[in-house]
């Protein structure tokens, strides 16, 4: 019998605590200081103390647009996620940095545990349709994609981020 091989976004309870299941239709490169990021991999806040350079594949047309957010899936209290970055308008094939920061990044600093860092990627319907939240904590990314009609993600990527001397291990 063939165990089919599960989604790291699953194993990682990304798909459950941050987002609801869906199909990856776009690719999502995340690299900190010129190293790729993987789904599950391990830093420090040292190594994610600046911006990701975030590329999207997938559409040659400049004419279709993105809105990246990432979460900090397990900020001090795990119903109150926080987002640590907001960028929309981003052109197909390029990268993030061709969007519009609308809330500027904020790099992690896990206190206690390991924290998933998460990098959600949607297709936006237009241009200039998403606003800044009011604030970072609290944010739920399924009120978010539906307030703004954005749907399911097309990508995601999460790693794993715990302080810089810390052994941490994840809450439960």
């Amino acid at each position: 019998m063939s165990r089919e091989k599960q989604s790291p976004l699953v194993v990682g309870g990304v798909v459950r605590d941050v987002l609801d299941p869906f199909t990856a239709t776009t690719e999502l490169r995340v690299m900190h200081e010129g190293r790729m990021v993987y789904n599950g991999s391990h830093t420090r806040p040292s190594h994610v103390a600046r911006r990701p350079r975030v590329e999207i594949g997938g559409h040659d047309d400049f004419r279709t647009f993105y809105t990246l957010v990432m979460v900090d899936a397990d900020s001090p209290n795990p119903s109150e996620p926080s987002f640590r970055e907001l960028v929309t308008d981003i052109p197909g094939s390029t990268d993030a940095g061709f969007g519009r920061e609308i809330v500027s990044y904020e790099s992690p600093e896990p206190s206690l545990g390991i924290h998933r860092l998460v990098l959600v990627l949607f297709l936006q319907p237009k241009r200039q349709m998403v606003n800044a939240p009011e604030q970072r904590k609290n944010f739920n990314t399924r009120e978010f994609s539906q307030s703004y009609n954005l749907g399911s993600p097309v990508a995601a990527v999460f790693y794993n981020c715990q302080r810089e001397n810390g052994t941490g291990c994840r809450r439960a």
